[in-house]
């Protein structure tokens, strides 16, 4: 079985999401995967609002955001954990 976690969003793929995200997106952004996040659904134990659109479920991204404790946008979308031109990067 396939560790969720390891097809996680970047820091930097979550900046760069749009206004609304698939299910998928979204269940990869939280760590889980697709079964559960529809289940979570099912249950309406989804972390944060769900929209259905014909037989489609898509996720606001500020919500998905607000879900994940980010609850800004940064001034920049690079990640700064791979910046390593700075030199004062790790103090």
């Amino acid at each position: 079985m396939k560790d969720p976690a390891e097809g996680r969003l970047s820091f930097t793929e979550m900046f760069d999401l749009p206004v609304a995200v698939d299910l998928r997106t979204a269940a990869r952004a939280l760590g889980i995967g697709s079964t559960t996040a529809y289940r979570l659904i099912r249950e309406h134990e989804f972390p944060c609002p769900v929209l259905r659109i014909g037989r489609r479920y898509r996720i606001p991204t500020n919500e998905l955001m607000r879900a994940l404790g980010i609850e800004d946008r940064p001034l920049y979308s690079v990640d700064p954990e791979e910046d390593t031109d700075d030199p004062s990067v790790g103090f």
